[in-house]
């Protein structure tokens, strides 16, 4: 099992596999084993957001263990954690939570 982190510009915490984009988290769901998933919203400029990732989700039916929204997007936050409070199995934990602090 991995953990996954999806962000643009912020690098991952510690044990968090990286990836920057939609298309390639969605990539990583279509692999599977994911234990837990953090979501950042906003992927750059004119690409798409974490929202199409959730919207994926949702209709593969694709679903990691745990899922975190860590976005500083209000907007981005509330419009993910509604699909998937709407969509996602019982099991799937959701929250919404700050980035890690980083180990010194």
């Amino acid at each position: 099992m991995r953990k996954v982190f999806l962000d643009d510009k912020r690098p991952a915490p510690e044990g968090y596999r990286l990836v920057t984009s939609a298309k390639q988290c969605k990539k990583v769901l279509r692999e599977g084993r994911i234990a837990v998933l953090s979501l950042d919203y906003n992927l750059g400029r004119n690409q798409p957001k974490g929202d199409q990732v959730v919207k994926y989700m949702v209709e593969k039916k694709l679903y990691p263990k745990t899922i975190i929204i860590h976005s500083n997007s209000r907007y981005g936050r509330l419009k993910m954690y509604q699909l998937l409070i709407r969509n996602k199995p019982r099991h799937v934990p959701v929250y919404i939570r700050p980035l890690p602090t980083p180990r010194i």
